[in-house]
């Protein structure tokens, strides 16, 4: 597709899959973060990112895993100047060219951040989009509710190449923050084993509004804004926790998966019960 350029190539070690036996979302984000850096080489805004002082929003849909021993790469493009910047990435299964996950990400630049010059060169060779639009997931009207989930320091191997709190660092937390949820709702790792069951994810949506460095504390707090019949949503805000200033907040659908058969499951009753004392009530 024109305007679309490789940003990543590589496959999918058995050491970076996870309990539902698939590519850990973790890692998809550091490979995220690669490709955004060098798609903002490409775009002349490497330096936005060293500089970092900026929201940035990621959507994320999975339309089919990635195992242990897949191959895959990214393609990256600027989708749109206007308002901000809008990029846009799709991991491709290198064995077949099937796009398996679509990426967009947004820039909330102040007003003025890129000049007329630079706009029109990004302008000039945007790439166009066909993945799925961007459903708008409300925010709990409060975090009345949500349950400490994950807390820490950040390591010198959590730092992205810009020297902040990383893409993947922070996922890996916030993956930390499902299971210990999934844990309170009774879908402990006992229960998955015993039933062949594991939270799989098909869409996030990642906004990040500050940052952390080095040996800085963290806290992940979360609720759950929504409990269907094999499907919930989670929702997790990571701050600062003496200045409980938010650095970043995740909005996770999930389903109830079926290892062997690999398809949702409904919940079963207990877990039910449980999580409906976790649901965070619309306000």
């Amino acid at each position: 597709m024109e305007n679309w350029n490789e940003t990543y190539r590589g496959a999918v070690p058995p050491w970076e899959c996870d309990i539902t036996e698939h590519f850990t979302i973790a890692y998809y984000f550091d490979r995220l973060g690669e490709a955004e850096r060098s798609l903002a080489e490409m775009l002349g805004l490497r330096e936005f990112l060293r500089d970092g002082r900026f929201p940035r929003r990621f959507h994320l849909r999975f339309a089919r895993e990635l195992r242990a021993g897949d191959s895959f790469h990214v393609e990256s493009a600027a989708l749109g100047v206007e308002g901000g910047l809008r990029l846009g990435h799709r991991f491709v299964d290198s064995a077949n060219g099937q796009i398996v996950t679509w990426v967009e990400e947004s820039w909330d630049l102040a007003a003025g951040a890129l000049d007329r010059e630079r706009r029109d060169a990004i302008a000039a060779q945007l790439g166009l989009w066909e993945g799925p639009e961007v459903e708008q997931r409300p925010d709990p009207p409060s975090e009345a509710g949500f349950i400490a989930t994950a807390r820490g320091r950040v390591k010198p191997v959590d730092l992205s190449a810009d020297g902040r709190f990383g893409l993947a660092a922070m996922v890996h937390r916030f993956t930390d923050a499902c299971v210990q949820a999934g844990s309170a709702i009774g879908m402990s790792a006992e229960f998955m084993e015993a039933h062949r069951r594991g939270l799989s994810t098909f869409e996030l949506a990642l906004r990040l509004t500050g940052s952390l460095g080095v040996d800085e504390l963290y806290l992940v707090e979360t609720g759950i804004a929504h409990f269907g019949n094999s499907s919930l949503r989670l929702v997790h805000r990571l701050s600062e926790p003496r200045s409980g200033v938010e650095v970043a907040r995740l909005s996770q659908y999930a389903v109830n998966l079926d290892l062997d058969a690999r398809r949702p499951a409904e919940w079963p009753d207990e877990i039910r019960a449980r999580a409906a004392a976790l649901v965070i009530p619309p306000g």
